[in-house]
């Protein structure tokens, strides 16, 4: 093509047609392949995604320039895109056969940021499921979102290259990129913590050991805190209502149950609940992986919500256990399978 003429026209089905062919040559040497696929018109569907792609767009020169990978990243032009600690490669498909190569590094979290965001957490969160879920208070979703304060990368924290001929800083194919970060942590908000090398669990940690002594009952007649009913499943991340536990069997002949039973005795009882909580939650672990590796072709959250009746932000705690253990992986975008 000459200077100045205009490349010629390629409509979008054409455009995925390529791409969905170079996916499939280059699965067949890396079946780790995670290309970016978006569904409908919205970039992003979740807190996550979405708080992503808003940090990036606020920043001036961001915005004038981000802009050109909206269309790539929607006609499947990320073929491949992994997540590390501190870093993201890419495989993008331009105008030439072989796609090209994006590396973008984001530094590590600033530790001041990050033991203000853990205070503010403690008192605010209360399980890792409604985090990952993004359901927790509005003050604290601002909180996080602060520019150069919150957990989000600035400009000055980003860096980013690309093996294509453009010219320019931020090219299409680096701008498509950054917005595929976006897609992936709709499918798994855990990596958001992975490339901003922290810890989830320090934010939630705290704040369910703060949980569980406030709703501990006071010191009885025997000495033992107790657990209240109606207060285990927020310790537990689990809703007693899913599972159908069996009833204790009566005894005819036991003796009337007493007003005011031992606090010793009542302990015991409690202890027992609490156990039988943790089992039914292993349980929960169990079903959702079961219906996974029965389905080889991989299930959605809202197709696992039908299959389980649990609610979405438990799948999400059930899930990132289950990823933790290597027993499954995201396919594409907010669909799991058998790792």
């Amino acid at each position: 093509m000459r200077y100045g003429e205009y490349p010629p026209y390629v409509s979008v089905a054409e455009k995925r047609a390529k791409a969905e062919k170079k996916i499939k040559q280059l699965r067949k040497k890396n079946p780790n392949l995670r290309p970016v696929i978006i569904e409908g018109r919205t970039l992003a569907r979740t807190w996550w995604g979405k708080s992503w792609n808003k940090n990036l767009e606020r920043y001036a020169d961001y915005a004038n320039r981000i802009g050109r990978g909206r269309s790539y990243v929607r006609h499947l032009a990320v073929l491949d895109l992994q997540i590390d600690a501190g870093k993201v490669t890419a495989l993008v498909q331009g105008s030439q056969s072989k796609p090209y190569k994006v590396k973008i590094d984001i530094d590590k979290m600033p530790i001041h940021n990050w033991q203000k965001i853990k205070l503010e957490c403690q008192s605010k969160l209360s399980s890792l499921p409604d985090l990952l879920a993004g359901k927790f208070p509005k003050d604290l979703q601002e909180m996080l979102m602060l520019q150069g304060e919150g957990i989000f990368p600035t400009p000055k924290e980003i860096s980013f290259d690309c093996n294509c001929p453009d010219w320019a800083d931020m090219c299409k194919h680096i701008a498509a990129v950054l917005y595929g970060i976006g897609a992936h942590l709709d499918e798994d908000p855990a990596l958001f913590f992975t490339l901003r090398q922290v810890d989830v669990q320090d934010l939630i940690g705290q704040a369910v050991h703060d949980k569980t002594a406030s709703i501990l009952k006071g010191k009885n007649g025997g000495g033992s805190k107790v657990i209240a009913d109606d207060k285990l499943a927020d310790v537990f991340g689990i809703d007693m209502d899913d599972f159908n536990l069996p009833a204790p069997k009566s005894n005819p002949k036991s003796k009337p149950v007493q007003k005011k039973p031992n606090a010793k005795v009542a302990g015991k009882i409690k202890k027992r609940k609490v156990a039988t909580v943790v089992a039914a939650q292993g349980t929960a672990i169990a079903v959702v992986a079961k219906h996974i590796e029965d389905n080889g072709g991989g299930l959605s959250i809202e197709e696992l919500r039908q299959l389980t009746n649990f609610s979405a932000s438990k799948l999400y705690g059930i899930l990132f256990r289950l990823k933790q253990q290597g027993k499954v992986k995201s396919v594409r975008r907010g669909v799991y399978c058998r790792a």
